[in-house]
């Protein structure tokens, strides 16, 4: 039970990280195929990454010990599943507690999230949940077969043909439960009023700011890896490296610059370019506003600390006055609003206008 458990969280905690991962380009692609985020999807996509990567870590971990590890064979007489259930029901003691009945049921259970997730969020139907259910369990019990792709010598796990038609069967069985959602919140296609515009709101302009600070950090850190990685591997100077200060100004120069140099030809951040809004209304000349809208966003807090330590707490401060202006100013617009003179306005109007005209 401990080690279920153990594996349980292992799954979870590589969902949240590909979620974070993912959650800029997610965003995105729900306000323009969907015209907003929603919890609910949102929830559900979450759940299917925990959910892909679970059927991995409950079937091929915990990597035993090469030295210790027992060679076994293949299961393939389908009728080794009857027998199981047979044996379940011919035996003294409550069939619903027998291994082999738990087993079965297990297997089938494993797979019963795959057909609802092929439904709701592919719109594929039966056909498909049929086909990727047998291609998921046959690449399961291929990679046992061949000890995780020739990582062991022989296979430790059984290449068992009832589990192919036990997981194939949940797949099945979680298509056809999952006809109860309605048709018209199933699949990706993209909604008829997506490119309508939506009522700003602060919750909507949070968003954009977790894109924001996720991407940044994405940039910086990666940024500072690869120079790491130079220094390393290219240049062979191990001082510069153990220091890390010259990959870290790297780090923060590239996203810093990268965001000016968003923000001076759109006008808005990657999190505003996501969640679909921008800022309007400015009352000096545009190029100004938009360095104002960086200088107050992101990209220009973030460099702050390539002035030296000292600017590394007003750093800080500007963060958490962000924060702040972000619950306590009309619509969110918070600092780059007030610094820029600007509102926020859904990027989408000025097209709704001109498709009116």
């Amino acid at each position: 039970m401990g080690e279920q458990i153990i594996l349980a969280f292992i799954a979870i905690a590589i969902g949240i990280g590909a979620s974070i991962l993912l959650f800029v380009p997610f965003v995105a692609v729900s306000y323009r195929r969907r015209g907003a985020l929603s919890l609910g999807r949102s929830l559900l996509w979450f759940a299917a990454l925990v959910y892909f990567w679970a059927i991995w870590t409950y079937t091929l971990l915990p990597l035993p010990d090469p030295d210790s590890i027992r060679c076994v064979g293949m299961i393939t007489d389908p009728l080794e599943v009857v027998r199981d259930l047979q044996k379940a029901f011919s035996e003294p003691g409550n069939p619903l507690r027998h291994p082999a009945l738990l087993q079965l049921v297990l297997n089938v259970l494993l797979f019963v999230p795959l057909g609802v997730f092929l439904r709701v969020l592919g719109a594929r139907g039966i056909v498909a949940a049929l086909a990727v259910g047998l291609g998921l369990s046959l690449l399961i019990e291929t990679t046992q077969l061949t000890g995780v792709w020739g990582l062991y010598p022989c296979a430790y796990r059984f290449f068992d043909v009832g589990d192919l038609m036990t997981n194939t069967t949940g797949s099945v069985l979680g298509s056809i439960f999952a006809l109860v959602v309605p048709r018209a919140k199933r699949g990706m296609a993209p909604r008829a009023d997506a490119d309508q515009p939506r009522p700003v709101t602060k919750g909507r302009r949070a968003i954009a700011m977790v894109c924001d600070a996720l991407a940044y950090g994405f940039v910086m850190y990666g940024s500072s890896i690869v120079t790491q990685l130079w220094f390393e591997y290219v240049v062979r100077d191990r001082a510069i490296v153990l220091d890390g200060r010259i990959a870290e100004t790297v780090g923060i120069a590239a996203a810093s610059g990268l965001w000016l140099a968003v923000v001076l030809i759109t006008g808005r951040s990657v999190g505003d370019l996501a969640v679909q809004l921008r800022f309007a209304g400015a009352r000096m000349p545009v190029p100004i506003a938009r360095l104002l809208r960086w200088a107050a966003g992101i990209g220009g807090i973030g460099a702050l600390p390539l002035l030296g330590d000292a600017f590394d707490g007003i750093s800080s401060l500007l963060i958490l006055a962000s924060v702040v202006l972000l619950f306590t100013t009309r619509l969110g617009r918070g600092l780059p609003g007030l610094a820029s003179g600007q509102e926020l306005v859904d990027a989408r109007a000025d097209a709704a206008t001109r498709r009116r005209v």
